[in-house]
């Protein structure tokens, strides 16, 4: 809904005065401990007044105001210059001279906890130089329950485990360099139809209710909260859905209960843009800072701000909660430093902002005169270069077709590979939720949508290529034209013709389907045809659909996903054997959308006002573990990917137990963020070799699989799940020893009677391999003497 509001916030937004040029690169830092912060916190917060207080938690209440899609007003009093909130998780959103980083799902696809680590380091420091105290991201919310979720892309993928272990490398990057991260949407806002209230015929209606049973709620889509709060997130920012009839952002369950208490999170609650219904109910639910606040009478109602003053003087909300809601806010500024030396707004984010929402002719320009922004990229694009390639799986090669030799006349077809002709960032998603028809997708749509400042399209960079060569290209870029099997420009027929296709996702609306989009399906088939060395080339947000995929003429495969603005180079990258294509799926990709499970709800159960339900009924069988649990044979499966070496793996594999481990955590050992202590200490450790049996160097992702005693665990176990892997590069014929740590909540499951992580008695059975369904090592193993 940000991108909605986004015109209100740039009209009442100050801009404030300081320098046009890049701030030097904030260095590494380590952060306060969270007593010594909240100390500091709680200092601070003394020595505010009632109304002051108020301000600290409540978006848009202090003045002057930021521009920045969100933010907490200054105290000049107390030298307190306020808190700059800004989209997204690819990039700093709504400004120029940026970099347009991956999309979280491509992250995923890398399976290499450096690139998202690096990641994360160079968006804060885009964040930290345009003086935007919060980076609201990374994302794990929605996972990806639903194959058309609209938002999969800004996350890491559907696995809790792979899901968590990118939150906690890319807030640990995010967060050296000074920026807060912000980990969201919890939890389980897994559709955007109806993801929020809507009005009808005067009546409201609510958001639709995410029904979670206890067990799957923590063992899938908390899981990579936990690993946020350990990993220290300063915020999480609650979701639009109700869960189990309940709004997120007013729900004691999730945000004290098991946030603030179980995960022991000392940060703050933030709901996202509109989501907060009530006044005293969410602030004593646990919520601690409404967004966007009291911005402007058209913005519609604030329920914090002068509302929230009424209900502290009127003993609805004490005075201690308020303290504490606004000691939480300013921990993470303290936290990390952001009292001393944090750059100030770049000046031209007011001006970029209005003329993103309203154009150059807004009567509005004359009080945001246009001034040059600061250019904050630095060398980011060998990064985000490094992960479009290195988040490339391919998926099909046969023969070797790939990597490609110097031959001299290559096809480039496909309405994906030009520049996009709508420009730098496509705005127009209310009506063509579908996208655009020519120019590439590099990033998805909505508040996580950011507007590039140079892109290298797959066009530019293959012409570029195979010209620097003494090649020629031909080129078609109208699907519709391809589609009909029309040719007649094209002669002679090319060595291979690299089709480019796509399908678009983006924030307030569903996929209608995981076609992919524009007639992909008979330009495959037609250009198949006449081309009999064709390589389909994809850019989308996950799963999609490919019908085609055993055409004999198609010889290789490639799902590039969202890559940033460096997409062109990082395929060409791969297509001519500079990197090895190292991406691995982080989901599944069926033959069919009814194999994947669950869909979108897209009706309610009742013309009640809270008739729009959705039941996870499945519980933890999505993705994988739904093809698993009903023995489908999927396309292509979670953790597959094809490389331009080959691997092979002992079929030993070791699993070595820690002495005297106990059935639940040693609660005497106390609890810090991210819950007991206990529960992340290692308990296992498997080993098992690897071999690159090919003639050149490659990175392998070896893959660790636990399946839990099902004798011994409640209904619903899956049949197995991800609790390791990594990615490591062997010469050929080379062999290293690979080592999986496994932490005591890695080998539990939570108990909902008991609620507490158990370790269940019996044999686990530990699986080895490359992918979810290519396992080359077992052993069984129990964990309980």
């Amino acid at each position: 809904m940000r991108y909605l509001i986004a015109s209100i916030i740039a009209v009442i937004a100050v801009i404030a005065t300081t320098r046009a040029s890049l701030p030097e690169r904030a260095s590494q830092l380590d952060p306060l401990s969270w007593p010594e912060a909240i100390s500091r916190a709680g200092d601070f917060v003394s020595q505010l007044t009632l109304s002051e207080k108020v301000g600290i938690v409540s978006g848009g209440y202090l003045s002057p105001m930021l521009a920045c899609v969100g933010s907490i007003g200054a105290i000049s009093r107390l030298n307190f210059d306020g808190l700059c909130f800004s989209d997204g998780p690819a990039g700093v959103g709504r400004s120029d001279g940026v970099s347009l980083f991956p999309a979280g799902i491509t992250v995923a696809a890398t399976w290499d906890r450096d690139l998202m680590y690096r990641r994360a380091v160079a968006l804060g420091e885009e964040f930290r130089a345009k003086g935007s105290h919060v980076l609201l991201g990374p994302s794990t919310g929605p996972m990806g329950r639903h194959a058309r979720g609209g938002r999969n892309w800004e996350g890491f993928g559907p696995d809790p485990y792979l899901a968590g272990v990118a939150m906690n490398a890319s807030i640990t990057g995010i967060q050296s360099t000074g920026v807060q991260a912000c980990a969201k949407h919890l939890v389980a806002n897994e559709q955007e139809t109806q993801r929020t209230s809507t009005t009808s015929n005067g009546s409201v209606i609510e958001a639709v209710s995410s029904n979670v049973d206890d067990r799957t709620l923590h063992e899938l889509y908390l899981w990579p909260f936990g690993n946020a709060v350990k990993a220290g997130t300063s915020t999480v920012m609650c979701s639009y859905n109700r869960v189990n009839g309940n709004y997120s952002c007013a729900n004691s369950d999730l945000l004290t209960t098991i946030l603030k208490d179980e995960l022991a999170f000392p940060g703050y609650v933030l709901s996202d843009w509109f989501a907060t219904h009530s006044t005293e109910s969410s602030a004593n639910a646990g919520l601690d800072i409404e967004m966007p606040g009291n911005v402007s009478a058209l913005a519609g109602p604030a329920y914090f701000g002068d509302a929230l003053l009424d209900a502290v003087n009127e003993g609805l909300v004490l005075e201690e909660r308020l303290n504490d809601m606004a000691t939480r806010v300013m921990t993470p500024y303290f936290r990390l430093g952001q009292d001393h030396d944090f750059p100030t707004v770049d000046p031209a984010s007011g001006p970029v902002f209005l003329v993103y929402q309203y154009g150059h002719q807004s009567p509005l320009s004359a009080l945001y005169p246009e001034v040059n922004a600061r250019d904050v990229r630095g060398n980011h694009a060998e990064v985000i270069r490094e992960i479009g390639s290195a988040g490339t799986v391919l998926l099909k090669n046969d023969n070797g077709t790939l990597p490609l030799k110097n031959i001299m006349n290559v096809g480039i077809f496909g309405n994906d590979a030009d520049y996009p002709t709508i420009g730098s960032a496509f705005l127009d998603i209310g009506n063509h939720p579908e996208g655009f028809e020519y120019g590439t997708f590099a990033i998805g749509g909505g508040s996580g949508n950011v507007r590039h400042t140079d892109l290298i399209s797959p066009l530019e960079a293959v012409r570029d290529h195979v010209k620097g060569y003494g090649g020629r290209v031909q080129i078609v870029l109208d699907n519709d034209q391809l589609a009909e099997g029309s040719f007649k420009t094209i002669y002679p027929v090319p060595d291979a013709c690299i089709l480019f296709l796509k399908a678009y996702a983006t924030e307030g609306a569903d996929r209608p389907s995981i076609d992919l989009q524009f007639n992909a399906t008979r330009a495959v088939e037609s250009t198949a045809a006449v081309c009999p060395n064709t390589i389909v080339v994809v850019h989308g947000p996950g799963t999609v659909l490919m019908p085609w995929a055993d055409n004999e003429n198609v010889t290789a495969i490639l799902a590039a996903h969202y890559p940033g603005e460096q997409t062109g180079n990082s395929i060409v990258d791969v297509l001519w054997g500079a990197v090895e294509p190292s991406g691995r799926l982080p989901y599944t990709i069926p033959n069919t959308l009814s194999d994947y499970g669950p869909d979108i709800v897209e009706s309610p159960e009742s013309e009640a006002p809270d008739g729009w339900q959705s039941d996870f009924s499945e519980g933890q069988a999505i993705d994988y573990r739904h093809f698993d649990s009903l023995d489908i044979a999927p396309q292509f499966e979670f953790g597959f990917g094809l490389s331009y070496t080959t691997f092979n793996m002992s079929a030993i594999l070791e699993v070595s137990i820690l002495d005297n481990v106990s059935s639940v955590a040693d609660k005497s050992l106390g609890i810090e963020p991210g819950g007991l202590i206990d529960l992340w200490t290692v308990v296992a450790k498997a080993t098992v070799e690897v071999t690159n049996t090919g003639n050149i160097t490659g990175l392998a992702v070896p893959q660790l699989y636990v399946s839990f005693p099902q004798d011994t665990t409640p209904k619903g176990t899956p049949i197995k799940v991800l609790r390791g892997f990594d990615k490591v590069a062997l010469d050929a014929g080379e062999t290293k020893v690979m080592s999986f740590e496994l932490t005591r909540r890695d080998l539990s499951f939570w108990d909902s009677d008991g609620t507490e992580w158990v370790i269940p008695k019996g044999a686990f059975t530990f699986l080895a391999g490359f992918s979810s369904r290519d396992l080359r090592s077992r052993v069984l193993v129990a964990m309980l003497p």
